[in-house]
């Protein structure tokens, strides 16, 4: 079934949701795109959990052709947003989960409203204060490229398009001085960071410090997958998520 899209105004900013019903008694979860992209690259892993539950994707000011604020949107000032995306949505508890830049949007979402996060997922997440330089950055996303298939390009090189320059290295700047590392300090729910096993973005011992720094953190690996994991191993990210939200659940995504 094809996700409802919803038009939404936040504190004078228009963001979008991308909904869909699931188990009436499920969790529900919430999806957040990386810099530059858009609900559209977590399409794959949005049908894996409409499965399991009700399940909202969200574009924020600027991405997946929404309009772009007149000045730089710091992670905290785009984590209050989400936050009133899912008060108009009428969601009072969620699975929040972050892919790239929108692992620092739910992180911060889980330090200033964390009622609304139950669990926290992030999905290769940035930024690696040692990489956190934008040469350093481009040359890691080009690595990636290089080896992700045509769809994942695809949609990547589309949504950039959408996005724009300007929008795109306005937001690097936050993107590149947010510290996950330290605001995981900050969060009460319980943490699971998932990686590709050749993701050359969110590095192994990255990762791995996230996940020890975060309340309850865990770290899983997907072997063979690089930085679009949700997009290439969406069964397995989705899975990797059940089994920590729900552990006795069937370890199948999308039954």
């Amino acid at each position: 079934m094809t996700p409802t899209r919803r038009a939404l105004r936040v504190d004078g900013q228009e963001l979008a949701a991308y909904s869909s019903g699931g188990d009436v008694d499920g969790p529900t979860f919430v999806l957040v795109h990386g810099l530059g992209m858009s609900h559209r690259y977590l399409a794959r892993l949005h049908r894996e959990l409409a499965s399991w539950g009700d399940t909202h994707s969200v574009d924020l000011p600027g991405f997946g052709g929404t309009p772009a604020p007149g000045a730089v949107m710091s992670v905290a000032r785009g984590a209050a947003l989400l936050g009133g995306a899912l008060d108009a949505l009428g969601v009072t508890a969620a699975v929040v989960i972050g892919h790239s830049m929108g692992a620092q949007f739910a992180t911060e979402l889980a330090v200033h409203r964390p009622e609304l996060v139950s669990h926290l997922v992030l999905v290769g997440p940035v930024t690696d204060p040692d990489r956190a330089r934008p040469l350093v950055q481009a040359l890691d996303l080009t690595r990636d490229a290089l080896k992700e298939p045509p769809s994942g390009n695809l949609l990547t090189a589309t949504d950039y398009v959408r996005c724009g320059p300007r929008w795109y290295f306005t937001e690097l700047v936050p993107m590149l001085a947010y510290r996950t590392d330290e605001r995981l300090a900050s969060v009460a729910a319980p943490t699971l960071v998932i990686r590709g096993t050749e993701d050359p973005v969110a590095r192994r011992a990255w990762s791995a410090e996230l996940a020890r720094r975060a309340p309850s953190g865990t770290l899983v690996e997907i072997p063979g997958h690089r930085h679009l994991v949700q997009h290439t191993a969406a069964a397995a990210t989705a899975a990797a998520v059940i089994a920590r939200v729900r552990p006795t659940a069937p370890t199948t995504a999308g039954r």
